[in-house]
């Protein structure tokens, strides 16, 4: 990026380089524009794979002695009359474990029906893990799952609009339903399960990037009140952004890294949750800078005489 030096605070000892982030944000806007689009698209197109937290239903984990494919689970359960069942491999392959999910029937011990089946195709087949879900409660789930996102969204548009001003709020929004709807989207194209605690992750990025983006909007507003008013709004941004950079790339590596060691180590539970937060990350770390900070300054030049006023010209 280019380099220029900045107008040198009263009393500092050398003038700070600023990048020009606001020169490249129709770049990084657009790249933004085109996964909230396709991931929109999948969203309403192909959907999302609910898991039994949220649809209802009975999630077990099946580990074979022997090579099987999930042909050869399915039909050898077919005969039980459970109408759609997904076997899909879970874990690693060397573990030989599959992954089955299927509706719960009244007056019917599903789970038991299937080990049955499943003993006469494996003999040594076990049962790992089990997971029942009434559909009454699936549903309620997710409405509530719904209610906490849109219920985190408002809260911190109130809260940013008083700590700040309602000029800011906006920009902190839209950077948060991007770094929500991109993940979400990528859960729709791969097909992975979307459960709680993928809606966990969820949350945990909307706390991450709102954090990020009051950072930077609280060294805005300082630069704002200490920088003459002859400097321009989007040298102001700037260089508030290049104040923070440091910082918001420390952070984000910090927990990236992590994320990224429990992403190939930690196992199939946390594999999704893992990968989930990985592109929050990602996507969050640069909606602050590319995102929420255009459209604090798109909103300042569309209201000049709102929000924060720069009164005083410091010499």
């Amino acid at each position: 990026m280019k380099q220029q030096n900045s107008q040198s605070e009263p009393g500092s000892k050398a003038e700070r380089k600023v990048f020009h982030f606001l020169n490249y944000k129709w770049h990084f806007m657009a790249i933004s524009i085109f996964f909230f689009v396709a991931s929109l698209y999948l969203l309403f197109t192909k959907g999302l794979n609910y898991g039994v937290d949220f649809l209802g239903g009975i999630k077990l984990v099946y580990q074979f002695s022997g090579d099987l494919n999930e042909g050869n689970i399915r039909g050898q359960i077919e005969g039980l009359g459970l109408g759609d069942v997904q076997v899909v491999s879970f874990g690693e392959s060397s573990k030989r474990q599959f992954l089955i999910k299927t509706k719960a029937i009244d007056g019917r011990n599903v789970t038991d029906e299937i080990t049955s089946k499943l003993k006469t195709l494996d003999a040594q087949a076990e049962l790992v893990s089990e997971e029942n879900v009434g559909p009454k409660v699936g549903a309620e789930l997710r409405k509530r799952g719904v209610f906490a996102v849109v219920l985190t969204w408002v809260l911190i548009l109130v809260y940013v609009g008083i700590r700040f001003d309602f000029l800011f709020a906006p920009g902190a929004i839209v950077a948060l339903i991007h770094d929500i709807v991109i993940p979400i989207g990528f859960f729709a194209l791969l097909g992975k399960e979307f459960n709680l605690p993928i809606l966990a992750a969820l949350l945990t990025i909307t706390g991450y990037s709102v954090n990020d983006t009051i950072v930077i909007y609280d060294r805005v507003r300082e630069n704002l009140k200490k920088l003459p008013a002859s400097i321009p709004l989007t040298q102001v941004i700037n260089q508030s952004l290049t104040e923070t950079l440091s910082r918001t790339i420390v952070t984000s590596l910090t927990v990236f890294f992590v994320l990224l060691v429990v992403f190939l180590i930690g196992g199939p539970v946390l594999h999704d949750f893992a990968f989930c937060m990985l592109l929050g990350i990602v996507f969050g770390s640069y909606s602050t800078i590319f995102i929420a900070s255009p459209v604090y300054l798109g909103l300042q030049k569309i209201f000049p005489h709102h929000g924060l006023q720069r009164h005083s010209k410091k010499k």
